[in-house]
């Protein structure tokens, strides 16, 4: 098979590393890709979002499977497009897509179908925002309706961090258009958990549980970042809770847009919060968790490939997933500034010095590569991935990898999964 990876980022060197060590796979492509993704792929530079030019593309070539990363595609209507031609191709169409692009139709969803989430308004006019923060007061959080890069949630515990936030989004403009309307929705005090799934539209197969670290700073201070790390299992998540998880939410997801005439096939990802001996949802993605994939996949012992195909297909009922028992990490290492403006250009040493760490995959975020050197070209720019027996080990061996990467401004969490080790304490 001919397979196409869209997307440049860490969780798409992810998928195309996996991909790759399928029997299945004969050629590997990825548009655009990255440093790192090219190492396993061949890459073509063809933007993620030009739907049209990827479509001629993959007919060109041939592609058996194309494989869609990140949400912007999705939610321009690739999948419509390629499945229009006769391709074939991972991920929701567009109406279903909206799931993640609009947070205002995710909560209306989730409160038409009962899907356990915290209340909500939703504003397309500030004053009126305005005028509902300051009958309510804080906690509370403030969304961006749009896509915003994992960036356009804004957790206030102050009356005038909630007025600020409300300006910044729908005044100043903070997030472009995903700013025309904002959810005000309730501040959820617990821990914050993902749970992906797989779905062709009728079977829906959990993967293993995982948990990811927003803020950029330890302790969870500073602003929401696209992710700063994650691990796998995520050890709040307990074997009745899995089951609760699929009972309560991701079933009555898929059977909800199915009602919704918004059939949805590819990977539906869930933000949960586990607090007081309840679980809700924050947030419905339509892609894989972007750090999670990375630790996922360096535990799933099951080929890929046949699973995507499965989803394609509509035959995901014939198939089940192996993981390894071991625990994964991954510490992302970002650019100074992010995930503000951020430095590019500066120069990465100890990248084979770090891989050469058993247990470690290192994934290309943000890299370009001169001829005898690897620089700095994103916010976030690596996502250092360790696998060990158990937490403790998986830490241990990703942060002896993480230790022997160095550039200028180069920041990290030192902090990612220390909530697992607690929780063993």
């Amino acid at each position: 098979m001919q397979i196409l990876v869209i997307g440049s980022g860490g969780r798409e060197h992810a998928l195309a590393w996996k991909i790759a060590q399928s029997p299945k796979a004969a050629k590997v492509w990825a548009a655009p890709g990255n440093v790192g993704i090219s190492e396993v792929a061949e890459c073509v530079n063809i933007s993620a979002s030009d739907i049209r030019l990827l479509a001629d593309f993959a007919e060109r070539k041939r592609i058996d499977l194309t494989v869609v990363g990140p949400e912007v595609p999705l939610t321009l209507g690739i999948v419509d497009e390629f499945e229009r031609r006769g391709l074939r191709i991972f991920g929701p169409r567009k109406d279903a897509a909206i799931i993640e692009e609009s947070k205002v139709f995710a909560k209306i969803f989730m409160k038409k179908y009962r899907i356990p989430t915290g209340f909500f308004q939703s504003f397309d006019r500030a004053e009126e925002a305005t005028r509902y923060v300051k009958e309510i007061g804080v906690p509370l959080v403030v969304k961006a309706d749009g896509l915003a890069a994992g960036k356009g949630v804004i957790v206030c515990f102050e009356l005038t961090e909630a007025l600020d936030a409300v300006k910044k989004i729908m005044e100043e403009r903070l997030f472009g258009d995903a700013g025309d309307r904002i959810v005000i929705e309730q501040y959820l005090e617990g821990e914050e958990v993902s749970f992906h799934v797989l779905t062709d539209g009728d079977t829906v197969l959990p993967l293993a549980s995982s948990q990811d670290h927003k803020r950029v700073f330890n302790d969870d201070q500073g602003p929401n970042t696209g992710g700063m790390g994650a691990y796998s299992p995520a050890s709040a998540i307990t074997e009745p809770m899995n089951q609760q998880i699929m009972e309560r939410i991701m079933i009555p997801a898929i059977r909800g847009m199915a009602a919704e005439g918004r059939p949805y096939k590819g990977v539906l990802y869930a933000g949960l919060m586990i607090g007081s001996g309840e679980i809700k949802v924050l947030e419905f993605n339509a892609r894989f968790g972007d750090p999670e994939t990375q630790p996922l996949l360096l535990r799933m012992k099951s080929d890929l490939v046949p699973l995507l195909e499965a989803v394609v297909d509509g035959r995901l009922r014939d198939h089940t997933i192996d993981w390894r028992p071991d625990a994964s990490v991954c510490v992302v290492m970002a650019s100074r500034g992010y995930p503000g403006p951020y430095d590019q250009g500066a120069p990465i040493t100890g990248l084979k010095e770090a891989a050469a760490e058993p247990g470690v995959m290192i994934f290309h975020a943000g890299t370009n590569r001169t001829k005898d050197q690897t620089l700095t070209g994103g916010g976030r720019v690596l996502g250092v991935t360790g696998i060990g027996r158990d937490i403790h080990g998986a830490i241990a061996t990703t942060y002896r990898a993480v230790k022997k990467i160095h550039w200028e401004g180069a920041h990290y969490r030192t902090d990612i999964g220390v909530r697992a080790l607690s929780r063993i304490s």
